[in-house]
């Protein structure tokens, strides 16, 4: 028999807390491996979180609507092969069943004079040993740990307890900490902050609350121009032979695929190639130093329903043909938009690409996704007039021409290169091979 705790699992890149949303389980209620005990919420998915263990859950420690930080206990699961689903609240309590927590015990040093533990969490197993072997908790407490976060396992008490017969452990030495005369602190005055003066608003005007989500994009937003200095390159690029491949090949495709040919993954794939041409732009700031990504993963945008933005990640994208692409890019757009996506399908991006065209706008100057540097805004397709150059001369014609927007981080990305890579991408656009078939 074992308490083990169940902790807020990471979620995504740059997120480092969760929102407790509702509670699947109910203390006493059997857990199998795997099995969902709850959802949480997080500015980029509300998702169900499994058990890693079976048993039966015999405490929460989180609530509804408590926001846990990533790696803080939420439950507590008592694993054993005799474990009913009996609620602790009305089963006898024993020592055994408990979590002790050594509080209250006088300081205790090591035979190495370093500081024991404090506030320890033992196990049922490890408490049922120790009390056989006549181990009290102030010796229990110097007992070193190889589990999770330095927790005594079975094999670290068993150990001890061969040692101690062996002669090889020193008796604990307990210093009893000798009374403090108090201090007396006088208590200054308060100081009066201004009050805010109250805003009416009439009856023209109508007041919205931010939903959860919004919260937290406005936050990361404001994060992310605080940390990183922002500037923008603009490059128009002619993709007139891209919008002639699409219109040409878009149906056979879909017959043969079954999926809609937009123009998203024929994007994403120039990105992904110029990626690999300058990779310094696929990387992240570490205090001062650069870590060089050498996956290429690829955040993609996604407008919800709600209007909020999510934005799932293409792994390895560079690895990925057009068709492959294209096939993830429908898979990935579709699944956010039902709120189908898992976890670890929202992390570890390393560059964004958001396509604002698709609401009409021609360019933008996006913000970057922390802890990326740069991130890339696709401008609306629009029929201008253009110089086409030929042998017998230069001549005016109709072009499909679009605007590339490109925000990096000026921390580590200078004027040249992030000018010469957003050029790179329309130049593969620009020489986009209107031969290749996708099926």
């Amino acid at each position: 028999m074992a308490l083990v705790e169940m902790l807020m699992p990471k979620m995504g890149e740059s997120v480092m807390e969760g929102t407790v949303l509702n509670w699947l389980k109910k203390i006493g209620d059997k857990i199998e491996q795997d099995e969902a005990v709850l959802e949480v919420a997080t500015d980029k998915v509300d998702t169900e979180i499994p058990s890693l263990h079976a048993g039966v859950l015999v405490e929460i420690l989180a609530q509804t609507g408590e926001v846990v930080q990533v790696g803080k206990p939420i439950a507590r699961i008592e694993t054993s092969a005799e474990a009913t689903a009996t609620s602790p609240k009305t089963a006898p309590e024993t020592p055994a069943q408990q979590p002790v927590v050594a509080n209250s015990a006088p300081a205790v040093v090591a035979a190495n004079n370093q500081p024991a533990a404090s506030n320890r969490f033992y196990s049922p197993l490890v408490m049922s040993i120790a009390k056989e072997e006549g181990i009290s908790m102030q010796e229990l407490d110097t007992v070193k740990g190889t589990g999770l976060e330095g927790r005594v396992t079975k094999q670290d008490i068993l150990a001890y307890v061969k040692d101690k017969k062996a002669g090889k452990v020193a008796a604990p030495q307990v210093i009893v900490q000798q009374p403090v005369t108090p201090v007396v602190t006088v208590k200054a005055e308060p100081t009066v902050e201004a009050v805010k003066p109250a805003v009416s608003y009439s009856g023209n005007a109508d007041i919205i609350e931010m939903d959860r989500m919004r919260k937290m994009i406005a936050q990361r937003m404001v994060d992310s121009k605080r940390i990183s200095p922002h500037v923008t390159s603009f490059v128009e690029a002619d993709v007139t032979n891209i919008v002639q491949w699409k219109n040409a090949n878009a149906k056979s495709i879909k017959e043969k695929e079954g999926i809609s040919v937009t123009f998203t993954p024929i994007f994403l794939h120039a990105v992904a190639r110029a990626l690999k041409d300058y990779p310094l732009i696929n990387s992240s700031v570490d205090g001062d130093k650069i870590i060089v990504k050498k996956d290429i993963n690829l955040g993609m945008a996604v407008a919800l329903p709600s209007g909020n933005l999510i934005v799932p990640v293409i792994r390895n994208a560079d690895q990925l043909n057009l068709l492959g692409m294209a096939h993830k890019v429908n898979d990935l757009a579709k699944r956010a938009r039902e709120n189908k996506l898992k976890p670890d399908e929202l992390s570890d991006g390393t560059y964004t690409v958001s396509n604002i065209g698709s609401f009409g706008n021609v360019m933008g100057t996006p913000i970057i996704m922390q802890p990326q540097v740069a991130i890339l805004s696709l401008g609306a397709i629009v029929k201008k007039p253009a110089v086409i150059e030929t042998p017998q001369g230069d001549l005016i014609g109709i072009r499909h021409m679009m605007f590339l927007s490109h925000s990096y981080d000026h921390r580590i990305v200078d004027g040249a290169l992030g000018g010469s890579f957003v050029r790179r991408v329309a130049d593969y656009l620009e020489k986009f091979d209107v031969s290749q078939k996708l099926v």
